[in-house]
């Protein structure tokens, strides 16, 4: 047994996994063997929610089967919805609200005791789970507007539905499919911190409630989610100043401030998933006629490619152009992380699941770096 400390577990190896392949070195990600870039172009979101669930794409009866199970279990408990109300009067932030909010799911599960060995049961909590993340977020963010919230259609997609319980209005084709698409985008990527996290959990073969819980909590910390928030004040930042874009970002380097939306513990060179957006948000922009977040990001992705960072493998990650996606979708900055762990939560069960087949409790090691053999003085001499 090796007595190497790795901090961060970087480089360990613990666990193996057929659901995402990331080579960063190039700039790849696949699902289950389908490149990103096939997926989002061609499947819809609940075409990849069943890929990684069951390990291959639907066909068409079995698609229509699995969409209409999952739009059946949209709908969440009054009590979740009081719950949101007393959190909005609290000021809660959306992620803790969130995290909140999908355990108190637990306790309207019609398999209160399932066996988390039986996998079927577990896809079953897993959809309930997925179905209404989405409800929950479009009520926390119609209360705290003082609108009462919508109910969910059942007869449109995940991605038009959520966007309908937001606005009030169903989307648009462009905007449905730029959603479904960065939905896909998000839905895995390997053992990050809130998917490890996540199994961590799961490996005490503790329910996907407490599993999921779990994962919006890592997901939260500013570590790992927000970082397309991030871009998006810098953004506005830059649009309230009397300086261009390429001005800002050389004044931000020269004062030592990182460009948000740059740089990828994996990815060594641009993140598939990044220029995937980035063609989205040229549409969004041809769509609404408005292409000053495009020209702001496009410019300092130049400015930076010729300073050199891509080539010492610093490049955009998805963050970079998502936090701009949403803001033409018309979607609150404060949502952008609760939205990534909409997406990611079909991840998140998909590796619970994946991991609890061929379970080991997962119990690591730490060096002991304490005093020892110490003797407590009584209290009164102390």
């Amino acid at each position: 047994m090796s007595d190497e400390l790795q901090r961060g577990l970087e480089g360990v190896l613990v666990a193996e996994s057929d659901l995402s392949y990331i080579d960063g070195e190039v700039g790849e990600l696949q699902y289950r063997g389908y490149p990103i870039e096939d997926l989002a172009r061609n499947a819809t979101f609940e075409e990849v929610l069943y890929l990684l669930w069951h390990g291959e794409l639907p066909d068409r009866d079995a698609l229509a089967a699995f969409s209409e199970r999952l739009a059946a279990e949209h709908a969440v408990d009054d009590a979740v919805i009081e719950t949101l109300e007393r959190l909005v009067e609290a000021d809660e932030r959306p992620m803790a609200a969130l995290r909140t909010a999908v355990s108190q799911l637990s306790a309207s599960d019609p398999e209160p005791d399932a066996d988390p060995e039986d996998v079927e049961a577990s896809l079953r909590k897993g959809r309930r789970i997925t179905a209404k993340i989405p409800t929950i977020l479009a009520a926390f963010e119609r209360l705290r507007q003082g609108e009462e919230p919508l109910e969910p259609q059942e007869d449109l997609s995940y991605a038009g539905n959520f966007l309908y319980m937001l606005t009030g209005a169903e989307p648009d084709d462009v905007s449905e499919e730029t959603f479904d698409m960065a939905l896909t985008l998000h839905a895995d990527h390997g053992f990050n911190a809130s998917t490890f996290t996540s199994i961590v959990i799961g490996s005490t073969m503790a329910d996907l409630y407490s599993s999921v819980t779990g994962g919006i909590g890592a997901l939260s910390g500013p570590l790992h989610g927000g970082a397309n928030q991030d871009v998006m004040e810098m953004l506005f930042e830059i649009d309230e100043s009397d300086k261009g874009p390429v001005e800002w970002a050389k004044d931000a380097r020269n004062d030592g401030v990182r460009i948000p939306g740059w740089g990828h513990r994996v990815y060594k060179t641009k993140d598939p998933r990044a220029k995937i957006l980035q063609g989205k948000l040229e549409d969004l922009a041809e769509a609404s006629g408005g292409s000053k977040w495009l020209d702001y990001t496009t410019e300092i992705e130049a400015y930076l490619t010729d300073e050199g960072l891509v080539e010492k493998g610093i490049a955009p990650n998805v963050d970079f152009y998502s936090g701009s996606v949403y803001d033409h979708l018309g979607i609150p900055m404060d949502l952008y992380t609760p939205i990534f762990a909409m997406s990611r939560a079909g991840g998140w069960i998909a590796h619970v699941v994946e991991y609890q087949e061929d379970n080991r409790l997962i119990r690591p090691l730490s060096r002991y770096t304490g005093p020892r053999d110490q003797e407590v003085t009584p209290i009164d001499e102390r």
